[in-house]
Order: C-alpha cells, then sequence, then structure tokens
C-alpha cells in the first residue's frame, strides 16, 4: 500500500512539474510580438513594447490602441520599416544609440513623434541640434613646411574628413602594388606629418592615386593638399612668408571655410 501509494504521489508531482513546464513555455511565447513596420518584420518582448508607458506600442499591446493585422496575423504598422530599428533599439537599451554618419535625424524625430516616444523625440532633436552647430563651427587648415626632411611637410585640419581625404588620395606603391597610405605618416586623425618625401629602395614610391603621379618633393605634396583644400571649398587666410614668390614655397599655410 505504502508503495503504490508513493508511486501515485511521484505521478501526481510528475504531471504538476510538467503542467508548470508547459505553462511556463506558452508564457514565454506568447510574451513574443511579432511586428510588421512598413514590410520588416521585427520579433521583441512585450515587456520592451509596453516600457514606456501611453506610448503608441505600449497601448497596441495592452489594448488601449486599435491596429491592423496583415496576412499572417502580424500587428502591421505603416511607418519607416529601415528606422524602425533604432526606434526598437531605444527601447531595448534606453538610450539613443545612432550608427556613425547617421544624417536621418528629421525622419527619425517624427517616427519617434509617431510613437509616441517624448523622451527619445528629444534626445534625436537635441543631437540633430548639436550637428547643425558643428556644421556652422570655422572648420580650420594648416600646411607648414620645415623644408628639412626630417620634419617635412605637416598638414593639420580640425575636420578629420578632410585628412581622411588627403590619405584616401595618396598612396603608396611598393613592387607595384597599391598598400593605401603609409600610416608612418599619420600622426592622428587631425594631423599629417611627412617626415620624407620619397622612399627611394626597393622601388617604394608615393603615388596620387587617381592619376597614378609619382610623388618627387614635398613640395608636389604641398601642391596636392593646397588644391584638395581649394575643391573643398577652403579659402587662404593667410601665408606667414610671402616674400618666397610662390604659395608652394611659404612656410606655412593657413586656410578657413
Amino acid at each position: 500500500m505504502e508503495r503504490k501509494g508513493s508511486r501515485r504521489e511521484n505521478e501526481c508531482e510528475e504531471k504538476t512539474s510538467n503542467s508548470e513546464s508547459s505553462e511556463l513555455e506558452k508564457d514565454y511565447k506568447t510574451s513574443l510580438i511579432t511586428l510588421n513596420v512598413g514590410g520588416y518584420l521585427y520579433i521583441t518582448q512585450k515587456q520592451t513594447l509596453t516600457k514606456y508607458p501611453d506610448s503608441f506600442l505600449e497601448g497596441i499591446i495592452n489594448g488601449r490602441i486599435m491596429c491592423p493585422f496583415d496576412a499572417d496575423g502580424h500587428y502591421f504598422i505603416d511607418r519607416d520599416g529601415l528606422l524602425f530599428r533604432h526606434i526598437l533599439n531605444f527601447l531595448r537599451n534606453g538610450e539613443l544609440l545612432l550608427p556613425e554618419g547617421f544624417r536621418e535625424n528629421q525622419l527619425l524625430a517624427q517616427e519617434a513623434e509617431f510613437f509616441q516616444l517624448k523622451v527619445l523625440s528629444e534626445a534625436v532633436k537635441s543631437r540633430w541640434e548639436k550637428e547643425q552647430l558643428a556644421s556652422r563651427e570655422t572648420t580650420f587648415l594648416e600646411i607648414t613646411d620645415s623644408h628639412d626632411r626630417s620634419q617635412g611637410l605637416r598638414i593639420f585640419c580640425n575636420a578629420p574628413e578632410f585628412i581622411a581625404k588627403i590619405k584616401s588620395r595618396i598612396v603608396l606603391v611598393s613592387k607595384s602594388r597599391l598598400d593605401g597610405f603609409p600610416e608612418e605618416f599619420s600622426v592622428s586623425s587631425n594631423i599629417i606629418q611627412f617626415k620624407y618625401f620619397i622612399k627611394s629602395e626597393n622601388g617604394t614610391r608615393l603615388v596620387l592615386k587617381e592619376d597614378n603621379t609619382f610623388v618627387c618633393t614635398l613640395e608636389t605634396l604641398k601642391f596636392e593638399a593646397i588644391m584638395t583644400a581649394l575643391k573643398c571649398g577652403f579659402r587662404l587666410l593667410t601665408s606667414l612668408d610671402c616674400s618666397r614668390g610662390s604659395i608652394v614655397h611659404s612656410d606655412a599655410l593657413h586656410f578657413i571655410k
């Protein structure tokens, strides 16, 4: 009798355990939500979408806001499907994290307002205002030449994009192979320091990438930097030594934009 009773108790416990596991699995599955945003499918947890009370997504999930379904039974939201990933990342992380070079601040701000996420909307607008302010700041460019191979030509610009442009224009050629910009000349994202103009050993030399022109002197490098600056909209502000007659022979050139 005791064995039968014990066996029944074990069976009961197993059923209870299986029932609890089944319920947990069911709850886990129902906590996953699939959204169709402008044709893009996103799968996330219910708690993520309901993180901000009174938001559009929280209203949909909790039944306050009516939302149509697509053919597969997913919530359908007729908004920008690509930008929605930034909305979802904000809900997940609790902060605005955007990829480098992101330029769709105005569109993202509109999406944030539609989804009734005031905190995100304010964060995007703040970021946008800072970028606009930065774009109005003066960009400085300085090209200095010590006329000494050990020091060489120094290019400084407070806009890293210009330095990157110079670096993309000049490459190193070694044994008929393009090796890219020689990193030994790169001091920082704002400074290039050409301490010599050519490496003659083993046929290694600098080349202007677009037209395969060999760089033979520091003056050639300086001329290339000057022409690039003018093409990028820089204006020559001052030359610290105008007695040499040529802009290429000046010791220091200052540009602004």
